[in-house]
């Protein structure tokens, strides 16, 4: 079996008899190759298992599989393990998507000439029909993903795309989400793994019926981020294993992120430890007092904070000069409860019995100064790379270039 078109539904009822039937009639008079279908129906309550057993029994290469669980990662994870075809692809069962560049999308895999390839309506060429609000959420993700991420793909969610069975095979269990991040941690782990990922420029019409919570999906997806970024920086996910097997081209090390890529990163960060701030700060009010509350809830999250911030934000890694910035860290840290606390001070002068909650909206606001004039001081101070060593870098990695060659 060349190619495995495995289609995800959820409560289908009313598109996935039309949506199969057309999808089966252009792959019988399109695709060269030998191709199944496969409807991967994850826990629907409505008449979609009825439809899709029926569609099994009376169509040629067309199976049915079932899961009790909801998620498209869970559906496409469970037809993707049992396929034993060479490349296997997913597609939206609103076929959105123009079929026309069904074709293109898996010739890279079939040949060999790729290991992923995605379609994207976010290209020059690409034609998309939907709204502005779907629009705006569409490019700003990305564009956060690519900024924050340091990834190439342009569109990681377009419900269109392919792999090669071997490269799942290899992928798969390094992803943990089974939702609607399944294919950004898939391609984000590709990516930073050296394989290739070849892009489709699509035709794309929006389902005015999709029943995606948008708000939801994009509060899993910037918390997934978040996870990701931390298993790469903890070395949890196996990229350079993954290279050794079947990698395109050299890994080397992530270069330091473009100044609004450090924003970004340096605000996740922020967001994070402002939170983890102002939780033990409500915790350790009261057995301490203010000022003491304050002091150990910025010391916790200055540690933490400058750790992040070094690997996360700056790119740096290694114990070089780890004692050294750490110490810098608490320099900033310092500077930092100089400032909230004099917010407390002026406070309690103005007005001596103010509320807890009070004093929690005052050190916030300064909190967000001090985090500006950290973010500077990282940058400027603490993590400034010096042009030696940028040049000792690059010559690194041309000396290892010509080793290799």
């Amino acid at each position: 079996m060349a190619l495995e078109i495995v289609v995800p539904v959820f409560n289908e009822e009313a598109v996935l008899e039309n949506s199969i039937t057309r999808l089966a009639e252009y792959l019988t008079h399109e695709m060269p190759s030998t191709w199944k279908i496969t409807i991967a129906d994850n826990a629907s309550t409505d008449r979609t298992p009825v439809i899709a057993a029926r569609l099994s029994e009376h169509m040629p290469n067309v199976e049915y599989r079932r899961l009790d669980v909801k998620g498209r990662g869970y559906a496409l994870r469970d037809a993707w393990g049992a396929s034993d075809a060479k490349v296997l692809a997913y597609l939206d069962v609103d076929l959105s998507t123009d079929l026309a560049a069904l074709l293109p999308l898996v010739a890279p895999l079939l040949s060999g000439h790729s290991d992923i390839s995605i379609g994207t309506r976010l290209g020059q060429s690409s034609r998309v029909s939907r709204g502005p609000k779907r629009e705006f959420i569409s490019r700003s993700y990305n564009f956060l993903l690519r900024r924050t991420m340091q990834v190439r793909f342009s569109d990681a969610q377009c419900g269109f795309k392919a792999i090669r069975a071997d490269v799942a095979k290899r992928l798969l269990p390094h992803v943990e989400d089974n939702g609607w991040f399944f294919d950004t941690e898939l391609l984000i782990i590709a990516e930073r793994s050296g394989l290739r990922i070849h892009e489709i420029p699509v035709d794309w019409v929006d389902d005015p019926d999709s029943r995606v919570d948008i708000k939801q999906t994009a509060l899993d997806d910037l918390l997934g981020m978040v996870r990701v970024a931390g298993s790469l920086v903890k070395g949890v996910i196996p990229v350079a294993a993954i290279y050794a097997e079947l990698g395109r081209r050299p890994i080397v090390p992530s270069g330091r992120p473009s100044f609004f890529g450090q924003v970004l990163r340096f605000g996740l960060v922020g967001a994070v430890s402002t939170l983890a701030f102002a939780l033990l700060y409500l915790v350790l009010q009261g057995p301490f007092g203010a000022q003491e509350a304050n002091f150990l809830a910025l010391l916790l999250t200055a540690v933490g904070n400058t750790a992040a911030n070094r690997r996360f934000t700056f790119g740096i890694s290694g114990p070089a000069k780890l004692f050294t910035q750490q110490f810098q860290g608490l320099i900033v840290f310092l500077l930092a409860w100089t400032i909230t606390s004099s917010s407390l001070l002026i406070l309690h002068a103005a007005s001596p019995d103010a509320a807890p909650n009070l004093e929690l909206l005052a050190l916030t606001a300064a909190n967000v100064f001090a985090t500006l004039m950290r973010f500077v001081l990282l940058r400027l101070w603490v993590f400034r790379v010096r042009k030696e060593a940028v040049r000792t870098a690059v010559v690194r990695l041309r000396t290892q270039g010509r080793s290799a060659r």
